[in-house]
C-alpha cells in the first residue's frame, strides 16, 4: 500500500471548515463559494475553507458546487458544455465565479478542502496545485470513488485525501480498519439506506479511525447543540455553513484557534 501523505489537519485540535465559505452566514447569503465569501471566513479567522471543482469547456477550473449555473447565479447552462468566458459572467449574489487559482492566490495561509465534482476536474487540479506549489495544503476528496482513485494515482501520494465511500463504509460497516491512504473521513452524521436513517458517526467508527491515525470530521452541522454533542463524542472537526455559530461553540469550549 503507498503511504500516506502528510496531513494539512494538525493532530490535538479542532478543525473548524468553512462549508463554501460560510453560506449561511448573513454576510455571504446568496453569495457561497466566492471570493467575499471565503474573505468573510478567513475575517472571522477561519484557517479551514470547503470548496468544489468543475472544469469548464475550454478546461478552466472554477470553485463551484453544481454542475450548472441555475440555482446560485443569474445564469443558465451546464459548466461542463460553456466556455470560461461565458462561466465569468455569470454572477453569485453579484460576485463572479472564481477560479481555484484566485482561491489559492487570494487565500495563501488558507488549507483548502476540496471536492472533486466532475471526472474532468482530476487532472486541471493536480496541475493547478503543482502550479501554485499547494500540494501540502489542501485535503482532496469526492463522492465519486472512481474519480478519487484517479487522482491519487496521478498525485502519486503527494496529496492527502479524505477516505472514499466504499472506504468509509469498510470502516463503519465491515469494522475493518483499513481505509487506503486517507487521513480523513469527511462524513455525513446519517445517510438514508434503503429507506432508513443509519447513523454513520458512530462511536465504533470513530475508534477504528482514530486507531489508524485518521481524523473524522462530519458535515454539513448548522445546529449548536448538533456541534455539542458530535464533539463530545470525539470528532475531529466540523464542516459548517453557520460558521459564525460554530465560531461560538468552539470559543465556548476553549477550543477555537
Amino acid at each position: 500500500m503507498a503511504p500516506r501523505p502528510t496531513s494539512p489537519f494538525p493532530a490535538g485540535r479542532t478543525i473548524a471548515l468553512a462549508h463554501r465559505g460560510g453560506a449561511a452566514l448573513q454576510a455571504n447569503l446568496g453569495r457561497e463559494n466566492t471570493v467575499a465569501a471565503f474573505a468573510e471566513a478567513v475575517r472571522l479567522g477561519y484557517r479551514y475553507l470547503e470548496t468544489d471543482v468543475h472544469t469548464t469547456s475550454d478546461h478552466t477550473l472554477v470553485a463551484f458546487h453544481d454542475d450548472v449555473l441555475d440555482r446560485v447565479t443569474d445564469a443558465r447552462g451546464t459548466v461542463a458544455e460553456l466556455p470560461w468566458s461565458e462561466v465569468s459572467q455569470a454572477r453569485i449574489g453579484g460576485e463572479p465565479v472564481p477560479t481555484l487559482d484566485e482561491l489559492l492566490e487570494t487565500f495563501p495561509e488558507a488549507v483548502f478542502n476540496i471536492d472533486i465534482k466532475a471526472a474532468g476536474a482530476v487532472e486541471p487540479l493536480l496541475r493547478t496545485l503543482a502550479r501554485h506549489d499547494a500540494l501540502g495544503r489542501v485535503c482532496v476528496g469526492s463522492f465519486s470513488g472512481r474519480r478519487l482513485r484517479h487522482f491519487r494515482r496521478l498525485s502519486g501520494g503527494r496529496v492527502a485525501t479524505s477516505a472514499a465511500p466504499d472506504e468509509v463504509a469498510a470502516l463503519r460497516f465491515a469494522r475493518s480498519r483499513v481505509a487506503g491512504p486517507a487521513v480523513a473521513l469527511q462524513v455525513p452524521v446519517e445517510r438514508v439506506v434503503a429507506g432508513r436513517r443509519v447513523p454513520i458517526v458512530t462511536p465504533g467508527l470513530l475508534r477504528r479511525a482514530h486507531a489508524t491515525g485518521r481524523q473524522v470530521h462530519v458535515w454539513t452541522v448548522d445546529d449548536p447543540a448538533q456541534m455539542h454533542a458530535l464533539l463530545d463524542l470525539g470528532v475531529d472537526g466540523l464542516v459548517s455553513d453557520a460558521i459564525d455559530t460554530l465560531k461560538r461553540v468552539l470559543t465556548d469550549r476553549g477550543c477555537w484557534e
